[in-house]
């Protein structure tokens, strides 16, 4: 088993694609809003809290599904959140191929790296990992972490 080191990324003002707007995606979304980075969020639907934040111009929300071929040199990271493990799959080639490095919440094999449960305050930051194989534990650690990180 691999274990994934953890390791800072200065986000602010570095573009970063999500694809898919449901329940992962729109968790992620939320999360990388507080690291200054440019979020383009691709999905023909989303849930209310994406939509809002298209509307206050936070994120740039496109309405459509991926097309092979699109995903920019210039982009930084890619999260591949849809809900069909194939397309995933092909968002995660495409990024190797231009070594983007990506996501993917449907299958940890294809992840250059895991997205951590957050606890932030300030400029402080944790991440927390099980390694892609115990999310009710990394949640559990996150919180029980989140709790410390409030009181400082």
């Amino acid at each position: 088993m691999s274990r994934y080191f953890p390791l800072f990324v200065n986000l602010e003002g570095k573009k970063i694609v999500v694809y898919g707007a449901g329940v992962v995606g729109s968790r992620r979304i939320l999360a990388l809003l507080d690291f200054g980075c440019e979020l383009t969020v691709i999905a023909p639907g989303a849930l209310p809290e994406v939509e809002k934040l298209a509307k206050e111009g936070r994120i740039l929300l496109k309405r459509a599904v991926y097309h092979p071929g699109e995903i920019g040199e210039d982009v930084c990271l890619v999260l591949a959140a849809v809900s069909d493990k194939e397309v995933n799959a092909r968002i995660a080639a495409e990024c190797r191929g231009k070594r983007i490095p990506v996501n993917v919440s449907s299958d940890k094999s294809l992840c250059d790296f895991y997205f951590p449960g957050l606890a932030v305050k300030d400029d402080l930051v944790a991440g927390v990992t099980a390694g892609g194989m115990d999310h009710k534990r990394a949640r559990a650690a996150s919180e029980a972490i989140r709790g410390v990180v409030e009181r400082l």
